[in-house]
Formats: structure tokens, C-alpha cells, sequence
């Protein structure tokens, strides 16, 4: 064997092995109890139009019912995709509703329209493998038009 393959072969084996050691290192994937009394549901009516755009785009990182794709569970991308829920639901949580005064819940629904009319929710990194998510004009109006409603009910 030339000293060029056996160079090749140990810095494969190094690749390797750092590969499958990382996947033992890295924030845990959570989705924490929840109880239902305290969910954005529970708190004040939900349209069904805008209860389906809850669920289809906001819920795996607004919500502690996060669906965890099959990428989340290999590092490095598990990494980032953890980071992501963590800050998304750092932000707002519907999950935790109840912990909102009438006033937070009301600023948190008015920001989540104006960002969905931005298009920066959700995020462009997330729509990309999550093409569901996406919304349409009618999404966006009818997200804003419950949320113009429900503020500041909490």
C-alpha cells in the first residue's frame, strides 16, 4: 500500500470516527409537557383557517408538539434544528399561552402577522424543507384578520 492510500485511509478513518462521535454530543430534542388549559386554544377561540395555519406552519417551533423531522436527529443539522425550536419557542410558545398577559398575547399576535406579511415567517431556512408551510395570501389574512380579533384576549 503507497504512503498516499494509507494517508487517505487514516484521514477517512479520523472523518469516520469524528462523524459517529458527534451524534453522542449536542442539546437533547425536548417537547415538554403540556397542559391543555393553558394552550392558545383553550385561552380564546381559534378560526379553523387560522387554527390549520397554526398547525401546519408555526407548530414545530411555536408549540411544545413539535414534529422533529427525521434530519433532527443527526448532528451536525440536529444541532441547528434544536437551536431553532429553543429560540422559536423562547419567543412565543402556544403551547404556554396562559403565562401571556392580555398585552403580551396581544403585541405577540400583532408581531406574528406583521412578520408572516414580511414573509420572515416562517423562517425561509425552515420553508425549504418544509414546503407545507409556506403561506399563501389568503394564510397570511386570514392569520391577521384572528389575530386583529383575538388582541389582546389572552
Amino acid at each position: 500500500m503507497t504512503t498516499t492510500r494509507k494517508v487517505l485511509g487514516a484521514a477517512l478513518g479520523i472523518v469516520v470516527a469524528g462523524v459517529l462521535g458527534i451524534q453522542f454530543v449536542g442539546p437533547p430534542r425536548t417537547n415538554p409537557a403540556t397542559d391543555p388549559t393553558r394552550t392558545i386554544a383553550a385561552r380564546g377561540r381559534v378560526p379553523g383557517d387560522a387554527a390549520g395555519v397554526l398547525q401546519r406552519a408555526c407548530r414545530d417551533c411555536h408549540s411544545n408538539d413539535t414534529q422533529w423531522p427525521w434530519y433532527s436527529s443527526v448532528a451536525p443539522a440536529s444541532w441547528f434544528v434544536i437551536d431553532h425550536v429553543n429560540h422559536g419557542r423562547s419567543h412565543f410558545n402556544y403551547s404556554e399561552w396562559a403565562k401571556y398577559t392580555p398585552e403580551e398575547a396581544g403585541e405577540l399576535l400583532e408581531k406574528s402577522c406583521e412578520l408572516a406579511r414580511k414573509s420572515a415567517m416562517p423562517m425561509p431556512s425552515y420553508l425549504r424543507m418544509h414546503r407545507d408551510a409556506i403561506l399563501s395570501p389568503a394564510d397570511v389574512e386570514s392569520l391577521c384578520r384572528w389575530a386583529a380579533s383575538a388582541a389582546p384576549a389572552n
